[in-house]
């Protein structure tokens, strides 16, 4: 990038939010993928006005462009592939208006989910998406990879409480889409198309939200079987009641095992366990309590607690939120990748789905945690690779391209909530092949110099095994 160009970038955001060391670029190059690429500057816009100067300048000059929130994404979405800026939004995060009587909030793009929601608690509302990194993952992250978590089944995902976005578009165009209304059926939806976009169609720089009231109680059953198949059952058959759990989280016997041997969880030692819980008006839940534990029994549970004890609860969502680093411990030279990390699949499909990813496993030598958010069909898939083999990684990619193969033929997609970034790309384009063009047309139209996060999801070329954060050479 010219020395010219730098002065003039430097000069819009301050020299304290202006960085090219390479301790900084560095850092700034990673997400929490496999994936990493340094950028050539970093940026930390504090305003709209800022942003939008700086895409004026970047797109006159041509020069790539990725927008970054917390870096807790999985698939390389904020990994800079062509150096360029990396623009940090995690200076604008004032929560700007909470209006409840009007069911929204008004947020910046740098505000962490779980500040959001200590600041919404007072008033007995939520914003309920509950992303596994909450403490961490930014709204405005959230909104650009349609976030969602555990109570999706329930309460939804992060495009269904996006009412209206304030956005920067590559030319420094700075555009409202959107409304502060629960209804809104004014032309088209343009809020909802930069939800998911993943930078790569405009910069968001301001949020409207819509939330919910909080439940008044909540409650949790924890299943244990002896098949993983029988675990995939449970949940289908309490979905099936009918009822609507506001979560329902599966484990496989190596998540069971690295949870408890990093955590001192004490979950029961069985192939599956099934966590389960209901949210609602106290009379309710328990009595949805009651016929979750008889369907448990049904299917075969070979044993059913549960607890209405917050303090029991948190602990259970705390073993279960710890999968992914605890599975970096199930074995000494092993680490956990993100490697088909974030499918779902129709929900009645859930148990021949997770039996496939088994025997998908044992075929390729590897070792694959299954666990995910199994009430809505979100599954997640960690692989336990030695990080310094090829021949690891190699068996990786193969049984990577078998799983999505599989989820594709159930009627399912290859990602749920974690986004497309480069991890997901060759298989999100098989998933979608005959709305690539669209999608090209719509990032031609909004970014037409393609500076917008270049390169990630229609735009991915080649293996996924590229960029590795890891000291090992993939030929």
């Amino acid at each position: 990038m010219k020395q010219e160009l730098l002065v003039q970038i430097k000069e819009i955001v301050g020299e304290g939010d202006f960085s090219t060391k390479i301790a900084d670029l560095y850092v700034y190059g990673f997400d929490a993928s496999i994936h990493h690429r340094n950028p050539e500057v970093i940026v930390r816009p504090k305003s709209t006005d800022q942003v939008s100067r700086i895409l004026r300048l970047a797109n006159k000059n041509k020069v790539p462009v990725l927008a970054r929130g917390g870096g807790t994404g999985l698939c390389g979405s904020a990994v800079p592939l062509e150096g360029g800026i990396v623009m940090d939004m995690t200076r604008m995060n004032e929560i700007k208006e909470i209006r409840v009587g009007d069911l929204y909030c008004i947020v910046g793009p740098g505000v962490i989910y779980d500040k959001l929601n200590e600041a919404l608690a007072p008033y007995k509302f939520f914003f309920p998406p509950t992303p596994g990194s909450g403490e961490a993952c930014t709204i405005g992250g959230m909104v650009a990879t349609n976030a969602s978590g555990m109570r999706a089944i329930k309460y939804g995902a992060t495009r269904d409480y996006v009412l209206g976005l304030e956005v920067v578009l590559a030319n420094g165009e700075v555009m409202r889409v959107g409304t502060k209304t629960i209804k809104n059926s004014s032309g088209y939806q343009l809020e909802r198309l930069f939800v998911g976009s993943e930078g790569t169609l405009g910069v968001i720089t301001e949020v409207t939200l819509k939330v919910a009231p909080k439940p008044k109680k909540a409650a949790m059953v924890v299943a244990a079987f002896d098949s993983l198949e029988k675990a995939g059952k449970c949940v289908s058959a309490i979905i099936a009641k009918p009822m609507i759990p506001s979560a329902i989280e599966l484990m496989d016997k190596i998540c069971i095992k690295a949870v408890n041997k990093t955590m001192h969880i004490g979950f029961p030692d069985f192939e599956a366990l099934c966590l389960i819980e209901v949210d609602g008006e106290p009379r309710v839940v328990e009595d949805e309590v009651r016929e979750i534990n008889q369907i448990c029994k049904d299917v075969g549970a070979v044993s059913v607690e549960f607890s209405a004890d917050t303090k029991q609860m948190n602990k259970w969502t705390a073993g279960r939120k710890a999968v992914l680093p605890a599975l970096s411990r199930y074995g000494d030279e092993f680490v956990s990748v993100s490697l088909a990390d974030d499918m779902s699949v129709p929900i009645s499909r859930i148990p021949e789905t997770v039996v496939a990813f088994q025997k998908i496993a044992e075929r390729n030598h590897v070792i694959i945690g299954t666990y995910g958010h199994a009430a809505d069909g979100n599954l997640h898939t960690k692989m336990l690779l030695d990080p310094l083999s090829p021949d690891s990684w190699k068996n990786g990619e193969i049984a990577v391209g078998e799983i999505f193969d599989t989820v594709i033929e159930v009627g399912g997609t290859v990602t749920g909530e974690h986004g497309v970034g480069i991890s997901k790309a060759p298989y999100m384009q098989k998933e979608r092949a005959e709305a690539l063009k669209a999608m090209e047309l719509i990032k031609k139209a909004l970014d037409p110099n393609d500076i917008l996060n270049p390169g990630k999801i229609m735009e991915w070329k080649g293996s996924i095994i590229q960029y590795l954060r890891y000291p090992c050479e993939i030929k």
